[in-house]
């Protein structure tokens, strides 16, 4: 099915890290927001990291995001995509990341899951001339290779 992200990227003028995912799943499309999916730990993740409470409304999410500093987007604009599987992610259109990164004091990009790694590193990176660190997927499709502290260790890195 051909997907097109919907809802804007989350940042400020103050926002120096940006963190990527690839295209919103089926849920966060519904709800018009990133890491919808209730089983998707990355509010969790983040939570921890940053020591307060795990957000719960989209509001509460967005200042979790904006109050330190951080900026959420997605590499891909649009591509075909089976249900919410980055695996079958074909003819990816990509968003201009310098969009966000000219009106912030972004200098750190960081992804979710290696797909969108990879689309970062072939589509965005040679117009972005920054480094992405990959960072472990918080879905649930990932929880037998993570667990929540193995989660909260590697996104200790957002902590600059």
């Amino acid at each position: 099915m051909y997907v097109e992200h919907e809802f804007d990227p989350l940042y400020n003028k103050d926002s120096k890290i940006l963190i990527l995912g690839s295209i919103p799943s089926i849920q966060s499309r519904k709800e018009k927001f990133y890491y919808a999916h209730n089983q998707n730990r990355f509010w969790q993740v983040l939570s921890k990291v940053f020591e307060t409470e795990t957000p719960k409304t989209i509001e509460e999410k967005k200042k979790l995001i904006l109050d330190n500093n951080l900026a959420l987007w997605d590499v891909l604009a649009s591509c075909e995509i089976n249900n919410s599987s980055d695996s079958s992610i074909k003819n990816p259109k990509v968003n201009d990341l310098n969009k966000i990164i000219s009106k912030s004091k972004i200098d750190t990009i960081f992804t979710t899951g290696k797909k969108a790694y990879n689309l970062y590193q072939k589509y965005c990176y040679p117009n972005t001339l920054i480094k992405a660190t990959y960072l472990p997927s918080t879905s649930s499709a990932n929880i037998a290779n993570y667990s929540l502290e193995q989660l909260v260790k590697y996104y200790q890195a957002l902590k600059k």
